[in-house]
């Protein structure tokens, strides 16, 4: 699958999300800075729990080992580098590999596990 250009890297809020559309479907794009080096998380945006597209507004934090988005509405958390839900591990969402390159985010549509470095 092809890489696809998201935004520029300072487009990210620091421990936040954003929206970005990828191949029509919606993506929240995490950058978190717990770290001396900031990571950048992809996952679907859509909470099928909650059955809309809320996880780029959701609640950063970590469970146990697990970096976690919560979701706005109904709180489950989804881990941001398996898309599992914590709370109902039967429920998946999809996490995207991401890169960085010459202060761009850029997207790859083939859904994999993966994290980029902010550096």
């Amino acid at each position: 699958m092809a890489w696809t250009d998201i935004c520029a890297f300072e487009d990210l809020v620091e421990n936040s999300g954003i929206c970005a559309l990828l191949n029509g479907q919606q993506v929240a794009v995490f950058l978190l800075a717990h770290s001396d080096e900031p990571q950048i998380y992809a996952v679907g945006n859509y909470d099928p729990l909650g059955k809309a597209n809320v996880l780029s507004r959701g609640i950063l934090g970590s469970v146990g080992e697990q970096i976690v988005v919560a979701s706005p509405l109904y709180k489950q958390h989804f881990s941001l580098t398996t898309g599992q839900c914590l709370e109902q591990p039967d429920v998946v969402i999809p996490v995207y590999r991401v890169k960085l390159q010459q202060g761009r985010v850029w997207l790859n549509a083939g859904q994999q596990n993966q994290q980029a470095s902010a550096a």
